[in-house]
């Protein structure tokens, strides 16, 4: 009797499946195609896909509706409203180090990577 019981507790237990789990790679989120997706949407809106940074980011480059119109502060202008010039910037995001014009009209300087 004794053989049987301990052939039916094996059957049992081996009928129990858990759920399989699965491993996280620590990818979560990740898509491969993110780059490429980047650069047609940029495309698509008419701007320039190029590199970022040293980092190695990517940034879409948009030229402004109002490059180079007067500004005296920023909401005057659809990028940044350069400071020195007092005009609107060509492109968006303009990179590097910047002065310009806040809300309020005072300098401050803007570093875009």
């Amino acid at each position: 009797m004794r053989p049987v019981l301990i052939i039916l507790a094996s059957l049992a237990l081996a009928s129990c499946k858990g759920e399989e789990q699965k491993l996280d790679s620590g990818l979560a989120g990740y898509d491969p195609h993110l780059v490429d997706t980047a650069r047609a949407a940029c495309l698509k809106k008419d701007g320039r896909f190029g590199a970022g940074s040293a980092s190695g980011t990517f940034v879409c480059y948009e030229n402004t509706r109002d490059a180079n119109k007067s500004c005296s502060k920023s909401s005057d202008c659809e990028g940044l409203c350069l400071a020195r010039s007092q005009s609107c910037s060509p492109i968006k995001p303009l990179p590097g180090c910047n002065e310009v014009l806040t809300d309020n009209g005072t300098i401050a300087t803007v570093c875009v990577e």
